[in-house]
């Protein structure tokens, strides 16, 4: 097995790098080091060496945040969709047991990243470690598929897209995650309340009139600390469906602490405004241009078909507890 590290292109400029390469250093294995040249080179990276290297059994590992794993995802998965159907239904996680194995397959190392919301999905697992990456077994995981592009975390319609757009503005002018996404959260309060864009769930309408937000999600939790989706699986074949009707100021502002504690759905403040559903696929349109941002990525337009790919990623995951 050949391992490829995926790192991004300012890797020189962030000190978690130069320990990744201590770690490489120490711990004999055929590798190599591969530093992207800007935004969407990750994905056409995979898929390129895929195509070239067809017989090789290569894992390749997304060496950051939300943004350098969405882009390695997206490239695996979308250069090999079939490997869903190497399993129709992902076995537990966290069971132990052994896993199947594929010929090409992803790792994560979270080093140099802002956010981390895609590892709270695997508890007790250390992905700071290259040995404990090296010493784990690999496990198919779902995937959500918006239009042509991939998401393995969470995906954002309305207020949240402009939460998350405002967000990476201010982390690029240097503030954290946390200040960003707060700031951003106050920011879409003040603008993006009302939204009209039809959702439909598995083809039931779930929307009328505006709405404020709407979660397609894979795992938990995004923007660091909001835990959008508590009953998430990123194993279970669904798509968590979350929409926040249209709803007074004061009202959205008593939803917000309980969004961010994963306490909203079923709450009371949350009555007739909160709606909660699981789908395999999710129509989401607009008459005007509207973004829908997914791990990082930010896509523009009035149409989009979301669908959830079983067991789509093979993931290798590290053991459990060093276990």
């Amino acid at each position: 097995m050949k391992y490829i590290y995926i790192t991004n292109g300012r890797a020189d400029k962030v000190p978690q790098y130069q320990e990744l390469h201590d770690q490489l250093k120490e711990i004999p294995h055929p590798y190599e080091v591969y530093t992207t040249l800007g935004e969407g080179d990750a994905t056409r990276f995979v898929r390129l060496y895929c195509d070239l290297h067809p017989e090789e059994e290569v894992c390749f590992v997304a060496c950051g945040g939300n943004g350098i794993i969405n882009e390695v995802a997206t490239g695996l998965v979308g250069y090999s969709e079939s490997l869903a159907s190497c399993s129709q239904k992902a076995t537990a996680f966290n069971s132990g047991s052994k896993k199947q194995n594929s010929k090409f397959t992803m790792a994560i190392l979270y080093i140099g990243g802002t956010t981390k919301d895609i590892l709270i999905n695997f508890p007790g697992r250390n992905f700071f470690s290259v040995k404990e990456m090296l010493a784990g077994c690999v496990t198919p995981v779902d995937i959500i598929k918006v239009n042509d592009s991939y998401c393995l975390n969470v995906c954002n319609i309305g207020f949240n897209s402009k939460v998350a757009s405002r967000a990476n503005e201010l982390v690029a002018k240097g503030k954290s995650a946390h200040e960003a996404y707060t700031r951003g959260v106050v920011n879409a309060i003040l603008t993006s309340r009302y939204n009209r864009i039809k959702v439909t769930v598995d083809g039931e309408r779930i929307t009328r009139g505006f709405m404020v937000l709407c979660t397609l999600a894979n795992g938990r939790r995004v923007g660091g600390e909001f835990n959008c989706a508590p009953n998430a699986k990123v194993d279970d074949g669904l798509i968590e469906v979350c929409l926040f009707r249209a709803m007074s100021l004061l009202r959205l502002l008593v939803l917000v602490p309980l969004y961010r504690k994963g306490e909203h759905i079923g709450s009371k403040p949350g009555w007739n405004k909160v709606i909660y559903r699981q789908a395999r696929e999710v129509e989401v349109s607009s008459k005007d241009l509207i973004d829908v941002y997914l791990d990082g990525e930010l896509l523009t337009g009035s149409h989009f078909e979301v669908k959830v790919l079983p067991g789509a990623l093979p993931l290798r995951l590290p053991p459990v507890n060093g276990q």
